[in-house]
């Protein structure tokens, strides 16, 4: 028998409960051994719940019995959930979380303590919820170099952007209703600016490139100032607009990163990527390319990513499994050299001297209901030539999104 503490009893948590109960036979039988939940950890109360019989309040209860052999951490947050994951490593338990956060700050130190000791910390749930991309990554793809990452990773954006583009509804009445919906958190903070997309291309990019990729390095932008405008001249161009968290190699060993709106064709895998779905493109060069796509989030879906971690654990107790992923920092180049094409709204302007700022641009005419504006798109550049060529150009600029090519 493999005993497992569940460490919270919310959303996640409740899921792994159901999804250990409802399929037992079958994840035993994978895991060849019987998978037993001894705890459940949380500071209320569940009357008339099942979990009664297992549940405590005490961490010192799970972290001190020797024959609890794996933990699952699915509280969320950095505080307590890093010291409960340190002390349950330190003890030789392994460890597998859907906690992105912790993933992305604290990673490469927790894999250091499960190498030296054995066990295991594994994270699929921290990305895509259900979509298996880490263990792909890790595992499947251990052949390629890769060198692009570049995914929907948050569902909340993807559904708002989605319903802005096909009913033309302003960001402020989407919000609403994926707020109303449950997609949206009352403080849709993380989500809309881009923080949750950040945490896991962070984290996707250090297993894709082997070093940590510190999150608080990659240029962030978020969907807030994204209009039924832009909409309709994506529209136009036969795009629509997507946030997408993207990292890439360029040469030998120059890498960036960002997550931002940009503009995607129809060539795009990543273009008919709706509602609250989320889609991961990776591309290497054996390979070629490849996608992933599926449920992001949820409450099943991420407890089934977690329920696939503690199988592998189980069936892998005592040694630990190779991650490509070192502590070795991830140098990015500066955001002014990076290179791309961009969509521009501007106003008090002219075509002619839009040319004469960035040479001949793909220029799109006037939205019937915006005769007072243009859009144009760039040619190929750097960040660093196009914030010089619009500084120079007269006039007001109304927008910038990013083409993805």
């Amino acid at each position: 028998m493999i005993n497992i503490a569940v460490l919270g009893y919310g959303t996640v948590g409740s899921g792994v409960v159901e999804v250990i109960n409802t399929n037992h036979a079958s994840i035993n039988k994978r895991a060849g051994d019987e998978i037993n939940i001894k705890y459940v950890l949380d500071l209320r109360e569940f009357p008339g719940d099942p979990v009664e019989k297992v549940l405590v309040h005490d961490y010192e209860v799970i972290v001190n019995d020797p024959e609890v052999d794996i933990v699952v951490e699915v509280m969320g947050g950095i505080e307590p959930a890093h010291t409960f994951v340190k002390r349950a490593l330190e003890a030789g338990k392994s460890v597998c979380t859907s906690n992105k956060a912790l993933v992305a700050k604290h990673g490469p130190e927790l894999m250091e303590i499960a190498r030296e000791r054995s066990i295991n910390f594994l994270f699929e749930a921290s990305c895509g919820g259900g979509i298996p991309i880490i263990r792909a990554l890790n595992s499947s793809l251990t052949a390629d170099e890769i060198d692009e990452v570049t995914g929907i990773l948050n569902g909340t954006t993807n559904y708002m952007l989605y319903k802005m583009s096909t009913e033309g509804s302003p960001f402020d009445t989407v919000l609403k209703e994926a707020q109303g919906m449950g997609y949206a958190e009352a403080d849709p903070t993380a989500d809309v600016e881009g923080y949750d997309a950040c945490r896991k291309i962070a984290i996707l990019s250090s297993l894709a490139y082997g070093k940590f990729l510190n999150y608080e390095d990659i240029y962030t932008e978020g969907i807030t100032k994204i209009t039924p405008i832009d909409m309709a001249y994506a529209k136009e161009l036969g795009m629509t607009i997507k946030l997408l968290a993207t990292s890439r190699k360029i040469g030998d060993d120059s890498f960036y990163a960002m997550v931002a709106p940009f503009l995607i064709g129809k060539t795009s895998p990543l273009y008919s990527v709706n509602d609250v779905f989320n889609g991961i493109f990776v591309h290497g060069n054996v390979l070629g390319d490849a996608m992933f796509y599926g449920s992001g989030a949820g409450k099943l879906p991420t407890a089934s990513a977690v329920v696939a971690d503690v199988v592998d654990e189980a069936k892998h107790l005592h040694r630990n499994i190779m991650t490509n992923w070192t502590s070795h920092p991830l140098k990015l180049m500066e955001m002014s050299d990076v290179e791309g094409r961009f969509f521009v709204r501007v106003k008090d302007t002219t075509p002619d001297k839009v040319d004469s700022a960035f040479g001949k641009v793909q220029m799109i005419v006037s939205l019937e209901n915006c005769p007072e504006e243009f859009g144009f798109i760039t040619n190929n550049m750097t960040q660093g030539e196009y914030q010089e060529k619009i500084s120079s150009l007269e006039g007001t600029v109304l927008s910038m999104i990013r083409v993805k090519d």
